[in-house]
């Protein structure tokens, strides 16, 4: 990104400061994303963003539109730190000579950057779904007693008498599927995280490039805030179909007539044909407004070098 040489635990503080800020800022809009792409025709709660959010406060209070953003606070840092730092370390493999990386090469180097935050993010995204759309399931025993007392027994899960935590539901699916609980839905993440950084990625280094006075020198702040908003939202909405396909696959809990499946394939099918094409672009514009500050703040972190500021108060070898 930049063009001089930054160390790795810089990399990796500035994509932890990023990632915890951005998350912060944007978890509520996050939440209604998960809602609004998981309800299905016949139990629908949302009729917007606005409308996810009014009704999330009214039955949970404020709070209740943070619920799961503990698990992304803690593992939001490994994944941005992982994400970011990976980019590089491809763009600096990819390059010949310093020269000037082909878009070929960039999106090899986005590609192979997100292909290794999948380690962290499959997990993660798997708890913050069960948390996020608990409170849905919840809402919908609450706001549609109709709907669940006419849905077919053993469809809609009345079985959770309290809210679970994240340990508990971590528990549960190693305890009874293994490491490869935590990692369901791992090949939908894979198909949504790699798109998006082979589009990101060189999409926002050439943005970021316009502002550039000189090759040599950063461009300003602004411009690389700019520059990961508009390629984060682009990137999110391209990707969207796969982060809806992610999410309803991710999802352990069905509300009232609302369907399973048992793979990529099943979920595409049932969805086309019941929900149709549109269904693919549920909560693309919650996404983009989640991505595009999330990358923007990423990005100014990034280039602002906090991380080489935080390291320079430390005794010198430390970090070396």
């Amino acid at each position: 990104m930049a063009d001089k040489q930054v160390s790795l635990p810089a990399k990796l503080i500035n994509g932890g400061i990023a990632g915890l800020i951005g998350v912060t800022c944007v978890f509520p809009i996050d939440l209604a994303k998960t809602r609004l792409q998981n309800q299905q025709n016949g139990s629908r709660l949302y009729s917007s963003l606005s409308d996810c959010l009014l009704k999330t406060i009214r039955s949970d209070g404020y709070f209740g539109m943070y619920r799961g953003a503990a698990v992304n606070l803690t593992l939001v840092t490994p994944e941005k730190a992982i994400k970011l730092a990976a980019n590089d370390f491809f763009r600096e493999m990819l390059s010949r000579d310093g020269q000037k990386l082909t878009l070929l090469r960039e999106m090899l180097a986005g590609c192979g950057a997100g292909t290794c935050q999948v380690i962290v993010t499959t997990p993660m995204e798997m708890l913050k779904i069960q948390l996020q759309d608990a409170g849905r399931i919840e809402a919908q025993r609450k706001l549609m007693p109709q709907a669940v007392n006419s849905a077919p027994a053993g469809t809609v899960a009345t079985e959770i008498k309290r809210p679970q935590t994240a340990i508990q539901i971590s528990r549960e699916l190693l305890r009874s599927k293994g490491i490869a609980g935590l990692y369901k839905g791992l090949g939908a993440t894979l198909a949504r995280d790699v798109p998006f950084s082979i589009i990101y990625f060189p999409l926002f280094a050439n943005l970021n490039k316009l502002g550039q006075k000189h090759p040599d020198t950063k461009a300003p702040f602004y411009v690389s805030f700019l520059s990961g908003c508009v390629a984060g939202s682009t990137a999110a909405v391209a990707v969207n179909p796969c982060d809806v396909i992610k999410t309803r696959l991710q999802s352990l809990q069905r509300g009232a007539h609302e369907d399973t499946y048992s793979g990529v394939v099943d979920c595409v099918r049932k969805i086309l044909r019941k929900e149709g094409p549109a269904a693919f672009l549920k909560g693309a514009y919650c996404r983009a407004l989640v991505i595009a500050p999330l990358f923007g703040i990423a990005q100014v972190i990034y280039f602002l070098g906090v991380g080489e500021v935080i390291l320079d108060f430390l005794p010198r070898g430390r970090h070396d």
